[in-house]
Order: structure tokens, then sequence, then C-alpha cells
């Protein structure tokens, strides 16, 4: 079975996801409520995430290239990444306080580089794809091998539109701030493509903003 799967992000009045200033507190604190086993991510969302905010970047220590040892009910950040774009920085993620650990989903067409460099530091990877991570076989496996039910994905608009695309979205989660991004609109759901049905769940108002939750029908 198919883990369930929510799309969670903070967008403008406009669905934009980039040019305004999102509450990441209260992002996060909604995200943490899902109480989700694994956090999905896209590379890039996790290169810009540490240019934009930065983290623990010094160089690698010892301990980067063990396990944490946290515990279980923290989520794992499975990560993907067939390019190795995060190669000499993904420390940065398996330093965070909240990551159980970081688990790389990988394609037969990555850099043999970049999987010695994960080997060496002891990172799950796992290949599923011939040139692009299938996401289908990704969510199998992440159910079979690692016993995930729940997974919450809040990365940039690719990721979540080819989950769309592909059918495998139960429910989406929206932080709606008070702003119009315009003419310079990054479009959460531009590349979906095909009409999405949807049922309201849940609408609360927190501070200025307003949190939308909405199930996919089937």
């Amino acid at each position: 079975m198919l883990p369930k799967i929510i799309l969670h992000n903070s967008v403008s009045l406009d669905s934009s996801l980039t040019n305004f200033d999102p509450n990441m507190g209260i992002h996060y604190q909604i995200a943490g409520k899902y109480i989700a086993d694994v956090h999905l991510i896209g590379s890039n969302t996790i290169k810009v995430g540490i240019e934009l905010f930065g983290g623990d970047t010094s160089p690698e220590e010892k301990t980067d290239f063990m396990k944490p040892e946290r515990a279980d009910h923290l989520p794992r950040w499975v990560i993907i990444d067939t390019k190795g774009t995060l190669k000499g920085v993904l420390h940065t993620c398996r330093r965070f306080e909240f990551c159980r650990d970081v688990v790389v989903l990988v394609s037969e067409e990555t850099p043999t580089e970049y999987l010695e460099h994960l080997e060496e530091r002891n990172y799950d990877y796992h290949v599923v794809g011939k040139k692009h991570v299938d996401l289908r076989k990704s969510l199998e496996l992440l159910s079979e091998k690692y016993g995930v039910k729940t997974v919450l994905t809040d990365s940039g608009r690719i990721l979540g539109n080819l989950l769309l695309n592909q059918g495998f979205v139960n429910e989406i989660s929206l932080l709606i701030h008070p702003a119009i991004v315009g003419t310079k609109s990054y479009n959460m759901f531009s590349l979906v493509s095909k009409n999405t049905k949807m049922k309201l769940k849940k609408v609360e108002k927190i501070e200025n903003l307003v949190w939308l939750v909405y199930t996919l029908e089937t």
C-alpha cells in the first residue's frame, strides 16, 4: 500500500511560492501537526534553503560520517538527488536536530562518485529509476523498507506538481499569506496537467493568515 501523501506549502493570495515573505514559524508548526514519517524534498529546494536560511554549513567532521542517534518518532528526510547536487553540503541536513536521518533517492544515471560519497558517509540511498526517480517505486520502497505511512512534502513546484499529475497526493495543505505577487508570481500549480477535484476539509485563521486543507477526490 502506498503511504498517504500531504502536499503542504505557504503561498501568496495568488498562489505564488516566491517573492513574498512567508511565516516559516507557522509553516513548520502546521507541518509538525501531521506527524509524518518522512519529509520528501527535492535537492534544489535543499540547496536554495541553505542559501537563503543558512544552517550549520561548517566543514564536515568525523561525526558527519555516522548515522545520528535520534528518537524514532522524528521524520526521515528523503531527498531526491539524481545529479549529486548536494555533494559536500548534505551534512547540513543530517545535523538538523529534528531530522532522524537522511535517505537519498537516485537513478541509474547518478554519477558514481556521488554514490561513493554517500557510501563513505553511511547514507542510505536507493536507485529507483533510469534517468529520473520513479515516484511510485520510491513510495513503495519507503512503505516496505521503512514502514512509512505518511509522507509530507513542502518542496518546490516541480516535485509537488509531479506528485499531483501522477495521482499520488491525498491532501493539500495551504497556508495563505496576505500578499499578491502579480507578474512575478511563481504559481504553485502551473505545471499541473489535469483538472483536480477536491473537498474542503479545514479552514482556520492563524494570526493574519488562513490555513486551508483539501482532500483530493478519487
